[in-house]
């Protein structure tokens, strides 16, 4: 095989290998085509003339001797290294063919009289050596050509990368700057139709960005002040100014091109079979090839040796194993670049196999099945109380917290327009409230059991109604002003917009769903009736969650375990699959097998149709190398010889092994095309 660059570039580099096996494919051909020709008149005029075989050597010669030589050399390594393969074969049977003619050209009296002709030459095999040695190179080049089609789509996002950003001066002057001079810290503004330059956050400005290229989904995501951002994506509408917080190497889409990478070189378990029959295979077609000459040679028809000698060469070129080594490989790179393309980044070939085979998907909740951020639900006004006035009372005193129920008010009255109030003698209460001074008037905000505390009545029907929303899975606080209850804030960390589609999709294709989560029973309850998930394990600690995995594989199940903190590691590790959101934890990330971009729960189908496809893909390619070499080695023996006469002469021998690894090939590029299912 040919060697893979380690870091993927945007453009199609230049491959030193395929330009030299190229260049010998053309001397090849140029010399062979009349090689052969020659060849086919051996039955005219020119086969008494004594010259034929001197001219054919004379043609063949530069391509067995100089265009072969890579191939000589690699089946030269393999008799050295113990490790028979193709081109053990090639290099045997193409010498063979080669060296006979030659003794034959140079010194036909050596041969016995009923191997030769009527002139006293003896029959020479320049040509099928010439024309092996020919398609052989051909069937290299075209795989060359595969190989680098299937960093096609990595390609692809490389090239979406800009080259320059705009940098913000702390003078206010902006000026465009190579990306190779921008720190994590400095500031960018990206303009309408501009492609973002690397990783940060927006301090100013709002847009809708697409982020198709990194996550498959077609619609622009819309974002504002302290959201993140991704190099490589696309700014549609508005201006914004960003701080850079991952460059280079750092960024997602370069995180992306490496995990690609790392997988298109990695081996899947099937392809142990593979190797293990390659193993034996070799040296049992040497046998076979042996066992072919000592046949045509004791019992064939005159002349005997000839007739062994070409059968035992087309048996060593036909049962190439070439088509059975590319039958994985090919199949693998294709996939997981169709699934970077797709916001689903395989860690390894064994992901892509073992996720076929997955029949339990352990869920975490927080962050994976929701946003992973609380946000405000619900206002509930009482006592005539002012909706807008008492979110921008809440959102006042919050701003002095830093407890995430505290930022969901915040970001509410803000995305409302809300005016600022002044906030006087703030307190907070560990695990029970806030108190403060609003615009002159006293504010609590909290519990019921912390309004209790402040000598502050809640009537009962207020604190049913609030029951009734945790019973939802929401959290629920009281607010009260100047001593009296005026409403009740509710706050839930919102289940992601497809994940009831995705639960439904993945239980029909068969897979139990299992909720597992450090969250109180009743939120988790909640959360779970929402989606339609039946079998929920709530507060657990981290550990917990990878006994629990551990307990569900013990039971016979192949888990797959998705989640997206650091937390959820153990589990993830434990897991056959973990599963990863992109928005999570980088030990998250680090600890999966695979990641999902964005977080989309719709990656999980794509990766388990895309798995799907995948080892079916594989199985095709295996069963066609199988079943070609099983059927080929009779053929090219000579089997069909005694009842019909037939006998495959090394050169088609030779044309039907290139086909084979052709058909291979082919059938691994169909991944880049094949139709997922609609997520």
């Amino acid at each position: 095989m040919a060697l893979e660059p380690e870091a993927p570039t945007a453009t199609e580099v230049a491959n030193p290998e395929l330009a030299d096996l190229t260049r010998r494919l053309w001397v090849a051909a140029l010399a062979t085509a009349p090689l052969v020709l020659l060849s086919m008149l051996a039955m005219g005029a020119m086969a008494h003339w004594g010259a034929k075989p001197w001219l054919e050597g004379l043609l063949a010669s530069p391509v067995v001797l100089w265009a072969g030589a890579p191939l000589f050399a690699r089946a030269w390594t393999s008799v050295t290294r113990r490790s028979p393969n193709m081109f053990t074969l090639i290099g045997l049977g193409v010498g063979v063919a080669y060296g006979y003619s030659v003794v034959a050209a140079l010194a036909p009296g050596a041969f016995p009289p009923s191997l030769r002709g009527h002139a006293g030459s003896v029959q020479t095999y320049f040509e099928s050596a010439a024309a092996i040695v020919t398609l052989v190179l051909l069937g290299q080049v075209l795989e060359l050509r595969a190989r680098g089609r299937t960093g096609a789509a990595v390609r692809a996002l490389l090239g979406l990368a800009p080259k320059t950003g705009r940098l913000l001066g702390d003078d206010g002057t902006e000026r465009d700057v190579a990306l190779e001079v921008v720190k994590p810290g400095d500031r960018l503004r990206v303009r309408p139709g501009e492609t973002i330059p690397v990783d940060g956050v927006i301090l100013e400005g709002a847009s809708a960005v697409d982020e198709s290229m990194l996550t498959g989904e077609a619609m622009p995501v819309g974002k504002s002040a302290g959201e993140r951002v991704s190099a490589a994506t696309l700014n549609t509408t508005g201006t914004f100014v960003m701080r850079a917080e991952h460059v280079g190497a750092e960024t997602l889409l370069a995180h992306i091109v490496r995990m690609v990478a790392d997988a298109q070189r990695s081996r899947a378990p099937i392809q142990r079979v593979a190797d293990r029959v390659a193993r034996f295979f070799v040296p049992a077609v040497v046998a076979a090839a042996a066992v072919t000459f000592g046949v045509w040679a004791a019992v064939g028809p005159s002349p005997r040796l000839a007739y062994a000698l070409v059968n035992a060469v087309a048996v060593l070129i036909i049962a190439c194993p070439c088509a059975l080594g590319l039958a994985t490989p090919m199949s693998i790179m294709v996939a997981t670049g169709r699934a970077a393309t797709l916001g689903v980044l395989f860690r390894n070939a064994e992901a892509i196999e073992t996720m076929r085979d997955v029949d339990t998907l352990v869920v975490d909740k927080t962050g994976t099945l929701t946003e992973g951020k609380p946000s405000l639900t619900a206002v509930i006004v009482l006592g005539g109380s002012d909706e807008d006035e008492l979110l921008a009372a809440a959102a006042a005193a919050e701003r002095g917290s830093e407890h995430p129920l505290g930022a969901a008010i915040v970001a509410a009255a803000v995305a409302r327009h809300l005016p600022t109030k002044q906030v006087a003698a703030f307190a907070a209460h560990a695990g029970k409230g806030i108190t403060a001074t609003v615009d002159g008037r006293a504010l609590a905000l909290g519990s019921r059991t912390f309004l209790e505390e402040l000598k502050i009545p809640v009537d009962p029907a207020d604190a049913a109604r609030a029951e009734a929303r945790r019973a939802e899975g929401e959290t629920v606080l009281f607010a009260a002003i100047d001593g009296r209850v005026a409403g009740l804030l509710a706050v839930a960390d919102p289940v992601k917009a497809n994940a009831r589609e995705m639960i439904a999709r993945l239980r029909a294709a068969g897979l139990r769903i299992v909720m597992l989560t450090g969250d109180n029973r009743a939120t988790a309850m909640a959360t779970a009736r929402k989606l339609g998930i039946t079998d929920v394990v709530a507060e657990v600690l981290p550990a917990d969650k990878a006994r629990e995995v551990k307990r569900l594989q013990e039971s016979g199940h192949v888990v797959a375990m998705a989640g997206d903190g650091i937390n959820d590691a153990p589990a993830l590790a434990q897991a056959n699959v973990g599963i990863a959101m992109g928005t999570g934890t980088d030990v998250a990330m680090q600890t999966a097998a695979i990641t999902l971009v964005r977080g989309d729960l719709r990656g999980i189908a794509r990766a388990r149709d895309l798995s799907r496809a995948t080892m079916a893909n594989i199985r095709q390619n295996l069963l066609f190398a199988f079943a070609y070499n099983v059927l080929g080695i009779p053929l090219a023996a000579g089997v069909l010889y005694p009842t019909f006469g037939l006998l495959l002469s090394p050169m088609i021998a030779a044309a039907a092994m290139s086909f084979s690894s052709i058909s291979v090939i082919g059938n691994a590029l169909r991944l880049r095309r094949a139709r997922l299912p609609d997520v």
